[in-house]
């Protein structure tokens, strides 16, 4: 039997002031290492033995990563690392406050931006001090695939590439693989594993450091899925996740 585990990282800065956060390279707090490093006792315990590792060019899908492979004594295990996996750039909203946002413009619009399938925010300008376009860690990226805003529909589309030709592939010579990445590169992931329709996946909340398990025969047949955790917990965090853009 073959499994990928795919992780959001652990609570961030930006979570914990619930501010879209995107592109933007924003720390873990203590308590998203605490996420982490439960998350890999989690893993450890359930029997898990990773053989490969995969994450975004941010540090927060990274650090949850690194806490976890060490929870589990797997540090020297190779990780792959592309902007493929980042998360969906959140354009002009990023930085901004979700509630706040939701009081100038409503909980349906920003519903709209955070969870709809076609629709982005309006672009960030290429000289503003928060967009990629001036990033050191993107020098080696053409510029025309930096992006300057994204619906999920266009996040898909950069993190789908890299998940059929270098992630789902490299299940043929490893059996256990994690993926430490973010909310919405994950979602475009799910969404394509379970062929979920365009507006289902608006209501698909992904909690930060919960591992999700995907499961596949030897010839890489999807067989199951599922969360790891208490379920009436993992409900909790998943609502708490869909009420960051209400309004307060």
């Amino acid at each position: 039997m073959k499994k990928i585990v795919l992780i959001r990282h652990g609570e961030s800065q930006w979570n914990k002031e619930n501010r879209f956060t995107g592109w933007t390279d924003v720390d873990l707090t203590d308590f998203g290492v605490e996420e982490a490093s439960k998350a890999g006792e989690l893993l450890k315990n359930s029997g898990f033995r990773f053989e490969k590792a995969f994450t975004s060019y941010l540090k927060r899908a990274n650090k949850t990563l690194n806490v976890i492979l060490d929870k589990m004594d797997l540090d020297y295990i190779p990780i792959e690392k592309s902007w493929r996996l980042n998360e969906k750039h959140y354009g002009s909203l990023q930085g901004l406050n979700k509630s706040e946002t939701t009081q100038k413009y409503g909980e349906e619009q920003v519903l709209i931006w955070r969870r709809s399938y076609d629709i982005a925010p309006s672009p960030i300008d290429k000289t503003d001090v928060r967009s990629a376009f001036n990033d050191i860690r993107y020098n080696n990226i053409p510029k025309k695939y930096i992006p300057d805003t994204e619906s999920l529909k266009t996040c898909i589309e950069r993190t789908l590439p890299y998940w059929q030709e270098i992630i789902f592939p490299s299940l043929m010579f490893h059996n256990q693989i994690i993926v430490a990445a973010h909310g919405n590169s994950l979602r475009g992931i799910i969404k394509y594993l379970k062929n979920i329709s365009d507006t289902d996946i608006v209501s698909l909340n992904l909690p930060t450091a919960v591992p999700y398990v995907f499961e596949f025969d030897n010839d890489l047949n999807f067989i199951k899925d599922y969360f790891l955790g208490d379920p009436e917990e993992i409900k909790k965090l998943m609502e708490s996740v869909a009420n960051q853009g209400k309004n307060k």
